[in-house]
């Protein structure tokens, strides 16, 4: 049998809103197609290049929308077509990843897949990839593997994975005691404190074959239809086999429908990971990222021209106007051609909720 790292296949889900980004991130331009830390490439690019280390451009597979087709052919001049997957509609997480998983099980039975958000800033690419190798070679053993994030703070913003014993033979690898929701503050305080806990980032890297057995455990009405899909998708049946099925597939996260419950049965393991990771899910992430910590910096994307005394926070601009800020702290200002969008990084994550407020208002020209 070939080397793990030989059978392994790389899955980019690019797929989300970002509603927390509006005006920025919006239903046609989503937040994995920006250049969110003015590296010169949007999120979606960086994502690819982390992972060229890891898998020629060949055995990399993109899962994105149907609207965003053009944008992720132009930005992703290496890929190719055939790893080109397009919902009708967004499914969430299951639907994308388990057609991914499904198809490439057709062509390659024993694949290993690797599963990585189009969305995460990882600067530490060597650190990436060394985890991610360890990852693999654990997946091979037959278990479904993530990847941890060492907490630098006692956050409520992500889930948590509590680690239980070590994994003989592996260098860093544990055995999944449980997955936790986003807890309060206070859980938050003693999870961090205890040692036994790692941010849950929604990586995931296991046999294809393994992913799918658990998915017709949890949810079998769900992965017969994926697999009916997979079954036609590189046929002349594809159109019409999707055109039948999908608008009906169940809505729901991969946490719930493999990850929780194979985690219960003894199939989950975590790497903790030793890069820093960031989810750029709002306005004031973006501004911690580009501030690196620091306090009282005003972060600027975009080409606008700033004056600013006395100011903090985050300003991106899509126009080339004058800017100015006078005595503003912990801002954000994003300047888009029809929208803008004034607030404050402790209300960073109202955003979404305005997006709601959008919705039901009828102003979905804006969104």
């Amino acid at each position: 049998m070939s080397a793990p790292i030989d059978r392994f296949f790389s899955i980019i889900p690019a797929g989300g809103i970002g509603s927390r980004l509006w005006p920025l991130s919006r239903a046609a331009a989503p937040k994995f197609l920006h250049d969110l830390t003015g590296s010169g490439q949007t999120l979606l690019q960086d994502t690819w290049d982390r992972l060229l280390p890891l898998t020629p451009p060949e055995r990399i597979l993109v899962v994105t929308g149907e609207a965003h087709k053009s944008a992720v052919e132009e930005q992703l001049e290496d890929l190719v077509a055939s790893n080109l997957v397009l919902e009708q509609s967004p499914k969430d997480s299951t639907a994308a990843i388990a057609l991914a998983a499904a198809i490439l099980v057709k062509r390659e039975p024993d694949v290993i897949i690797g599963s990585f958000a189009a969305d995460h800033v990882i600067v530490e690419g060597a650190k990436f990839e060394k985890t991610v190798r360890e990852a693999i070679e654990v997946a091979a053993t037959g278990k479904i593997v993530t990847i941890g994030i060492t907490p630098t703070e006692p956050s409520v913003g992500f889930g948590y994975i509590k680690t239980g014993s070590r994994i003989e033979g592996s260098e860093t690898a544990r055995e999944v005691a449980k997955f936790v929701e986003k807890p309060n503050i206070e859980k938050a305080k003693r999870y961090v404190e205890s040692g036994k806990y790692l941010w849950n980032a929604g990586m995931f890297i296991a046999p294809a074959k393994l992913l799918l057995d658990q998915l017709a455990k949890s949810e079998p009405q769900l992965h017969a239809a994926i697999l009916e899909i997979a079954d036609s998708w590189d046929t002349p049946a594809r159109a019409e086999t999707v055109a039948r099925i999908w608008n009906n597939l169940k809505k729901v996260a991969i946490d719930y429908s493999v990850a929780e419950p194979a985690a219960a049965a003894g199939l989950v393991a975590v790497v903790p990971a030793s890069f820093s990771w960031h989810d750029v899910g709002d306005f004031a992430a973006i501004a911690e990222l580009q501030s690196q910590g620091r306090s009282g910096n005003l972060a600027v994307l975009g080409n606008a021209k700033v004056l600013a005394d006395s100011s903090s926070g985050i300003l991106v601009s899509e126009s080339n106007r004058l800017i100015a800020l006078i005595g503003l702290e912990d801002v954000i200002v994003v300047d888009t051609p029809d929208a803008l969008l004034i607030t404050t990084k402790a209300h960073a994550q109202k955003v979404k909720s305005l997006v709601d407020a959008l919705k039901a208002t009828g102003h979905s020209d804006v969104l």
